[in-house]
């Protein structure tokens, strides 16, 4: 392929991107240095962002996902041109349409119509082209005669709807959107991913940061994670939602970001496992994952196919060493006829001492959308500490009401410590599930709905 043709290909190409606010103790230090008068730097460097790299394809939805301050907001204005980078560049193929934090754009003292003419401008389009769009993207707003009020005037919810229908019906090449959408309201959200999808089948390209992982999991192409202003790898939906949910429970951040390493600074071979699903302390030697002794007979686990590939981690002050997944006639099967009842149930070790620990289990779909799941404390079963050397097993039972297909089985111990929620042991997409039906309906579950049909006369 030529250079031309491969940069063709890319809507958006950022390259070692860099932003860095000064920082001053004390605004007399601020202007001192804007006159000259100190020779000494007065400013502390904050980096926002350092050194990002990332290129979005054309047609690409891709998501950007982190925890507040990852510097997530600060890339999109950089792009969209609302900020400049202190270092780097960036290369933009087509128009791009944004909505980035409720507001941007839009002159308070202005009525609606006339911001949608400023915006509408702002992005290149003519009078002309904007009257055209102008029907369309009322119709999609749809709020009545505050068009013609100020937009100071307007509840949050009206704001973004006008908002982002000019962004979206302005028919740009690229949108970038950042978080708007969580003020709207549950139909005007369901009216945008409807539009997200349009776009999509168009083979625009969409750019987007969100919170709602389930969102980043069912339209994203490529999501790319941020951590601090750095970019910490870039790849599937359900591998980077998995790194983040490490990011929001690891005590040191950056490790649990990239470490996919089991038992790191864990002491194995001080826990004893001898009253552990029938091992002897010798066998249990070592155990740190859930795959360890899973050819055990005298284990649960050992009836059932383990994901070789299983994604777990945790400070290792409990560890999982066996589950079950027990159907309604009593027997260890991962298949489960919908309607019936049946049992999970995790063991865990104590290594050391816990303070109100919480067990919980989650599926979720094939691609890694989260579907249903509970724990412990959701459940108000609590255990209030448990003690070095102690097993405990945990329980839940409940009728399987998801649709016929195959889910994935997560499960985990953690607790509070000083506010944060801290992993213990989390063995995501440990083991497969699958649910036999002879009738689904729309959606995850069945709402079991009792239907008649009768002829009147």
């Amino acid at each position: 392929m030529s250079n031309e043709n491969k940069k063709e290909e890319y809507a958006i190409r950022v390259r070692d991107v860099s932003k860095m606010y000064k920082l001053y103790d004390k605004n007399t230090d601020r202007l001192k240095e804007a006159l000259g008068f100190s020779k000494k730097k007065l400013y502390h460097e904050h980096y926002a962002l350092r050194n990002v790299n990332f290129d979005v394809k054309r047609g690409e939805t891709v998501g950007i996902i982190g925890t507040n301050g990852a510097g997530k907001s600060t890339i999109l204005k950089i792009i969209t041109g609302v900020l400049n980078p202190t270092d780097g560049d960036l290369e933009i193929a087509g128009r791009i349409s944004a909505l980035l934090e409720l507001g941007a754009g839009f002159n308070g003292e202005y009525t609606g119509i006339e911001n949608v003419y400023l915006n509408g401008t702002m992005m290149g389009y003519t009078r002309e082209e904007i009257d055209q769009k102008l029907p369309e993207i009322l119709k999609f707003a749809d709020i009545g005669d505050f068009v013609n009020q100020p937009v100071k005037t307007y509840s949050s919810g009206m704001f973004v709807r006008l908002a982002f229908a000019v962004a979206i019906n302005i028919d740009p090449e690229i949108l970038v959107v950042d978080e708007a959408l969580s003020v709207g309201d549950v139909f005007f959200q369901a009216k945008c991913y409807k539009k997200f999808d349009e776009f999509k089948r168009k083979g625009k390209t969409i750019l987007f940061v969100s919170h709602d992982l389930g969102s980043i999991s069912k339209y994203c192409d490529r999501v790319i994670l941020m951590n601090k202003g750095e970019k910490m790898a870039e790849g599937t939906p359900k591998e980077m939602i998995d790194l983040y949910k490490k990011i929001l429970t690891g005590s040191d951040e950056d490790r649990a970001a990239v470490d996919y390493q089991l038992g790191e600074g864990a002491k194995a071979n001080d826990v004893d496992f001898a009253s552990v699903s029938g091992a002897t302390t010798e066998d249990a030697k070592g155990r740190v994952s859930i795959l360890d002794g899973a050819d055990d007979p005298a284990s649960w686990k050992s009836h059932f196919t383990i994901n070789p590939d299983v994604n777990e981690y945790g400070d290792k002050k409990a560890v999982m060493v066996d589950f079950a997944i027990i159907d309604e006639d009593g027997r260890l099967s991962n298949s489960i006829i919908k309607g019936t009842k049946f049992t999970l149930k995790s063991k865990l070790y104590f290594n050391t001492t816990v303070k109100d620990p919480i067990f919980t289990f989650t599926f979720k779909t094939v691609r890694g959308v989260d579907v249903t799941g509970t724990n412990t404390m959701y459940e108000k079963v609590y255990v209030d500490e448990a003690k070095a050397g102690e097993t405990y097993v945990a329980s839940f039972e409940q009728e399987m009401n998801l649709q016929g297909g195959e889910y994935l089985l997560s499960m985990s111990c953690t607790s509070y410590e000083d506010g944060n929620l801290v992993a213990h042991h989390r063995c995501y997409d440990m083991a497969s599930v699958t649910v036999i039906s002879d009738k689904n309906t729309t959606g995850f579950y069945d709402m079991n709905s009792v239907t008649k049909i009768e002829k009147v006369d």
